[in-house]
């Protein structure tokens, strides 16, 4: 499963300008993307969707896992399934339905619409990890805070919101991951001139994989490995204590 990760490492450090045969070690294909243009506008873009889209769904997120955890209502069940969809449905059926929403609307293709369309898989991805931490902590905690005379707002913001920082951050790096990774529902999307990364890339790849692709994707990935890794252990740390 590892091997290709780490002949696109072994490649990405060859000085030859084609990948299949071996020249030399080299940094440069590293230092070359510092200085290409169309690939740090292409980044500080889906760096922008990624911050954005987490934002926004770590509050939406947050306050759905805490309502399905803590309150009844009518259709809650109905509710909790249709909320978690996105965790099971494709990802070309959720990019053509936010397609043809846009254009039913008129609503014209920017940046802005990928963050929409983002917002709507990180929600349930944040909401998951909330949620899995709610079942370890105790309702008590908060029926005490109210007994002592705090209103449900301070019994949010002061006793259950930081007992669940940790799922709630360890679900933010997740969602961010596979926001920063998304290919196919950005390109749907996404207006004229507004390139992610993902899409960059694929746009390049088209007519050949060069060594500056191998470098960036191993960064991609070391990236993506960082993060996941950081999500992971908050989100144990949070659970052992």
């Amino acid at each position: 499963m590892y091997l290709p990760i780490l002949v696109l490492g072994f490649y990405s450090f060859n000085k030859s300008p084609y990948s299949a045969t071996w020249q030399g070690f080299t940094l440069d294909w590293y230092y070359q993307l510092l200085g290409d243009d169309r690939i740090l506008s292409a980044l500080k873009n889906s760096l922008l969707v990624a911050c954005s889209a987490v934002g926004i769904s770590a509050v939406l997120g947050t306050l759905m896992a805490v309502g399905l955890a803590r309150y009844q209502f009518p259709g809650k069940n109905l509710y909790r399934g249709v909320a978690y969809l996105p965790l099971i449905i494709p990802d070309i059926a959720i990019a053509v339905a936010t397609l043809v929403f846009l254009a039913t609307f008129a609503i014209p293709l920017s940046l802005w619409t990928i963050v929409a369309a983002h917002v709507v898989f990180c929600i349930a991805y944040i909401a998951l990890v909330v949620s899995s931490r709610l079942t370890n902590l105790d309702p008590h905690l908060e029926e005490a805070a109210l007994d002592l005379g705090a209103t449900p707002i301070q019994a949010f913001l002061q006793v259950l919101l930081p007992q669940l920082m940790p799922g709630i951050v360890a679900g933010c790096l997740l969602a961010f991951v596979l926001s920063l990774d998304d290919f196919l529902i950005a390109s749907f999307t996404s207006g004229s001139g507004y390139n992610t990364l993902p899409m960059e890339i694929f746009s390049r790849i088209r007519t050949g994989v060069k060594p500056d692709i191998n470098a960036l994707s191993v960064l991609l990935i070391f990236l993506s490995a960082i993060v996941a890794f950081i999500a992971e252990s908050i989100r144990s740390l949070g659970e052992r204590k």
